[in-house]
């Protein structure tokens, strides 16, 4: 059965663009959980977060800031797409490629396959693990163990069900849940991001 917790929803459009030191970019902080640090601590650098998801504009070539002890997950949503460079290895990515994992005090450096593009990003810490998948048609599974899971609508609408409760999911939109195991969970969807995070 679902926990306590409500489906959360949390649209692009209502998250304020935050510019980059560098200029390259901007980020649109989407989620930071739990949200307990101080207003004196800004949001990416407080240490008692689990998860943080967040959409980017990337606009100019350059590196990633580096995250120790953060585990990032990546995927491109619109534009040409990149070629990150992590610790020397180079990954091409673009819509219809998996998001790719890596650690967050890797050196990173990013290059523009062609023009600007929007990406996702999850970061995790503190022990908590993850993972993401790109989904274009649909899943069924069953939550073996508590966790929480997280859908990024992209550019088409999304569909899940929890246990036959149905959650219709916006173009451009997150939403995420806190479920117990043996939670019985089917998404729909033409283009979104499904993660899965657990302590």
């Amino acid at each position: 059965m679902m926990s306590e917790m409500n489906w959360q929803v949390i649209r692009l459009q209502d998250a304020k663009p935050m510019p980059w030191r560098n200029g390259g970019g901007t980020t649109r902080e989407l989620i930071t959980w739990p949200q307990t640090q101080t207003q004196s601590q800004s949001q990416t650098q407080a240490l008692d977060w689990k998860w943080r998801a967040s959409v980017a504009q990337v606009d100019q070539p350059g590196p990633f800031s580096s995250f120790p002890g953060v585990q990032r997950w990546f995927a491109v949503l619109l534009g040409d797409g990149v070629a990150l460079t992590v610790d020397g290895q180079l990954h091409e990515l673009r819509q219809s490629d998996p998001p790719l994992a890596f650690d967050g005090a890797a050196n990173t450096n990013c290059e523009l396959l062609g023009g600007a593009t929007q990406d996702f990003n999850l970061m995790v810490q503190g022990g908590a693990k993850a993972r993401m998948q790109r989904i274009c048609t649909e899943i069924h599974t069953l939550v073996k163990t508590p966790k929480i899971i997280a859908v990024y609508a992209v550019n088409t609408g999304s569909i899940l069900y929890f246990d036959k409760k149905k959650v219709v999911l916006e173009p451009q939109s997150l939403g995420f849940i806190s479920v117990a195991a043996e939670t019985a969970f089917q998404l729909y969807s033409t283009h979104a991001l499904l993660m899965e995070i657990e302590s």
